[in-house]
């Protein structure tokens, strides 16, 4: 029979405490940011693709005043 080395049973002990209230408030703020990134690249599309629509920045801009105006 072979001789296995033995198994070691040292502990380590970490002694730095965590807060189940910080890494909630992590968890909440990394899940807004990644949701205002995605309204964000929504809008940016949303503004180009109105600009190619009505032929330009300057006619998007005439037609939003167009649409305020009534």
């Amino acid at each position: 029979m072979k001789n296995f080395p033995g198994i070691d049973k040292s502990r380590a002990y970490s002694t730095a405490a965590t807060n189940a209230c910080t890494e909630i408030s992590k968890i909440g703020i990394t899940a807004l940011g990644i949701t205002a990134g995605i309204i964000g690249c929504w809008a940016v599309a949303s503004i180009i693709v109105g600009a190619v629509n009505s032929s330009g920045p300057i006619n998007l801009i005439a037609h939003l005043f167009t649409a305020i105006n009534g």
